[in-house]
């Protein structure tokens, strides 16, 4: 099933073709994280920012699938409404939803740093960081993923199709055929959905 949600994201959109050895890569690197146990954390500024929102909603709970409670899981608790309603999910941050630290550190320290105070603070080695900038230059998202790298975490990224600092700082780039803002996040959109389903596909069991 993972190998038929992969090829549809080209079916349905051709233009991502170039990118499907890097996507395909992502992927693998989140798969082995949650896998290990481990955690994805996001970054990103503006629509971006929508986005790390959006694909942590969908890795939270279930996406494609209902991902319910085994029934030993769902033993240990004492509310039958709760064990039979909660879903299974996988552990994903998004930076960006923080205001009161965002704002707190804007203002009492290094605003640039606001991401890579945060990936600091939650790293774990084999953790990850996503990373979306359509520019692939925004100082504060570079920030972040130089210190991921530091923590000893995987940095994976999403940009236009420009080579830029944060790919040289990525373990693995998706460059999105476009270099446009709103064309590169429209791309954006379709490539996340599809590594959301593979790694629900992956993981749980109906």
């Amino acid at each position: 099933m993972t190998d038929i949600i992969f090829d549809e994201l080209f079916e349905r959109y051709p233009v991502l073709g170039e990118c499907r050895t890097d996507i395909l890569k992502i992927y693998e690197i989140m798969a082995e994280c949650f896998e290990n146990g481990g955690k994805i954390l996001c970054c990103g500024n503006g629509g971006s920012a929508a986005d790390c929102d959006h694909f942590a909603g969908e890795l939270l709970k279930g996406f494609l699938k209902k991902r319910p409670l085994s029934d030993g899981e769902k033993q240990k608790f004492g509310d039958k409404f709760i064990a039979d309603n909660l879903q299974k999910g996988l552990p994903a941050i998004s930076l960006c939803a923080h205001s009161a630290l965002m704002t707190a550190f804007s203002n009492d320290a290094v605003p640039s740093l606001v991401f890579a105070q945060q990936v600091y603070a939650y790293a774990k080695s084999g953790d990850v960081l996503l990373c979306f900038s359509t520019s692939g230059n925004s100082e504060n998202i570079v920030y972040a993923a130089e210190t991921a790298l530091a923590a000893d975490m995987k940095v994976i990224s999403v940009t236009g199709e420009k080579e830029s600092a944060l790919s040289r700082f990525s373990d693995v780039c998706i460059k999105l055929p476009a270099t446009d803002t709103f064309k590169v996040q429209e791309l954006t959109l379709p490539v996340y959905h599809c590594l959301a389903a593979m790694l629900e596909d992956k993981i749980f069991d109906e």
